[in-house]
């Protein structure tokens, strides 16, 4: 079984990104690990190289600056690094996110597992979306989502985070997946706030509209959770020199009209004991 990790990245040191200690991460389990970076006002390139591993292979890419439809340029940027993989499974992660190291064999085991049942064409993780500081996380967003896609099948990626399968030419769905008992830990929403409004400033035009300023306590207190578990040892660092040091939900915020529905939503699910969150990926039984 051979397996490639790929990623996409692009000022990844200025928008306060993991990025190293994602790819990191997940050397381990890969046999190859493709990194497509964008031309970048920093030291990405050099941090890139910096890690001297024979596993990477680094594509330097122009983005299309002028793709302002829905994040797509994501999409094409994550596509370059996908098609360059050639292993079996072609495992996809993002700057901000970063496997455990307790949880790399189950991960191994479980694309052992479906290497060769053709109905399981991607692996799905559980998700953990720290927020403010790595004491909190959000329910709010999706909780599960594919990663690994097979890759003798036909799939694109609209934007950055799910795949599409291709059966036909004009038509897509989303992969058939089995569980990986495992998680992804996400932690760009606990990077400082000033690097979190220089990314939403840079990438607000490739997705059509106008940055915002962005403030942690804007987040609706009952979306928070306290996190009790542990974190990938490779993250301690930066979470020292790069994360939020304090962050305390405002008991008092009065939500919008989204997190409105999500108070909703949040009281269903306790109620009927049920993930109500969209899945970008049909449950293989």
């Amino acid at each position: 079984m051979k397996v490639s990790g790929f990623t996409f990245i692009k000022n990844g040191s200025m928008l306060g990104y993991p990025f190293v200690q994602s790819i990191r991460s997940a050397l381990p389990i890969c046999d190859e690990f493709i990194v497509a970076i964008g031309e970048s006002q920093d030291d990405t390139l050099q941090k890139l190289l910096g890690i001297n591993d024979p596993k990477i292979r680094i594509i330097e890419t122009t983005w299309n600056d002028k793709m302002a439809d829905r994040g797509y340029v994501y999409g094409q940027q994550k596509m370059i690094a996908q098609f360059n993989c050639t292993g079996d499974w072609a495992f996809y992660l993002e700057g901000d996110e970063l496997l455990h190291e307790k949880e790399l064999e189950t991960i191994l085991n479980v694309m052992r597992l479906h290497l060769n049942d053709t109905r399981v064409e991607a692996i799905a993780f559980d998700y953990y979306h720290f927020y403010g500081t790595v004491e909190w996380v959000t329910k709010a967003g999706y909780r599960q989502a594919p990663r690994i896609i097979r890759n003798t099948i036909r799939s694109i990626a609209p934007d950055g985070l799910f795949f599409v399968v291709m059966d036909k030419n004009k038509e897509g769905r989303y992969p058939r997946a089995a569980l990986a008992g495992a998680h992804i830990y996400h932690y760009g929403n606990v990077r400082s706030a000033a690097c979190m409004n220089e990314k939403i400033k840079q990438v607000a035009k490739y997705w059509g509209g106008e940055p915002v300023v962005f403030q942690y306590e804007q987040v609706d207190p009952q979306e928070l959770v306290r996190f009790s578990g542990t974190h990938p040892a490779l993250i301690g660092d930066w979470l020292e020199m790069e994360a939020e040091k304090q962050f305390i939900p405002n008991p008092n915020h009065i939500p919008n009209a989204k997190q409105r529905k999500h108070r909703v939503r949040f009281f269903l699910e306790e109620l009927l004991g049920v993930d109500l969150t969209k899945k970008h990926f049909r449950l293989v039984k």
